[in-house]
């Protein structure tokens, strides 16, 4: 439990910074989880803040395309949330919810990626409410802490509460500042030559920061990035 408590003072000093999201991506690791997502209501949608699938990339990336395109709907656990008073946090395990979910929900988000169950925590603040989901596979993770886990909302919810805002998608936090850059200049319709010219890079080296950022986001195109962003 060493490490896990060194990361959890790493998350703590880190938060409201750059380096917070990705030392949450490796707390909960650590704890078992097999993906990790998290989700806020912006008015009539939803925004992905975090996708991250431990074993399968791409997995995560899928999921959240899928959720955000209009599968969010059926989430029993959104009006929940929109229902919560300031300050609350609530824990909600599959068995809890499993009923509310259609045949096709299920066979989605959880029999075709291989996801045996999901904890939901939902913790709603001054100004925003999110979802952290931790999702387990067979035989793996379905024992997560369930304190772990509410601290691990708690500490989100409090650093996307108190961060400035960046002009950037809230799922690029994971990226180096480089990868970042490449991946704004990307979403900014721009090609490899022009963002090496506006980075004074090679385009060899552009391409070997958008293949880390797209690795580390679980994609693998420029739509899948637009996607991702919403702004496609």
């Amino acid at each position: 439990m060493t490490s896990i408590y060194r990361l959890i003072e790493d998350c703590i000093a880190t938060s409201g910074g750059d380096d917070f999201i990705p030392g949450v991506l490796a707390l909960v690791e650590s704890m078992g989880a097999s993906q990790l997502m998290i989700f806020e209501p912006v008015g009539e949608t939803v925004v992905c803040l975090v996708s991250r699938n431990y074993s399968r990339l791409r997995t995560g990336d899928l999921l959240a395309r899928r959720y955000l395109d209009g599968w969010f709907r059926q989430d029993p656990l959104l009006p929940e949330l929109m229902r919560m008073q300031t300050g609350e946090t609530r824990l909600r395990r599959m068995e809890d919810i499993v009923s509310a979910m259609s045949e096709a929900y299920l066979d989605i988000f959880f029999n075709q990626p291989g996801l045996a169950g999901k904890t939901t925590v939902l913790a709603a603040g001054p100004a925003r409410r999110l979802m952290v989901n931790f999702y387990h596979g067979e035989g793996s993770g379905a024992d997560l802490d369930e304190a772990l886990m509410s601290l691990v909302a708690r500490l989100v919810l409090v650093h996307y509460e108190t961060r400035p805002e960046t002009g950037y998608p809230a799922c690029l936090a994971a990226l180096s500042e480089r990868e970042r850059q490449v991946c704004l200049g990307v979403l900014d319709g721009k090609k490899t030559e022009l963002i090496a010219g506006d980075l004074d890079l090679s385009p060899a080296t552009i391409v070997t920061y958008r293949r880390r950022a797209y690795e580390k986001l679980g994609i693998s195109s420029r739509g899948s990035l637009f996607a991702l962003c919403r702004q496609a």
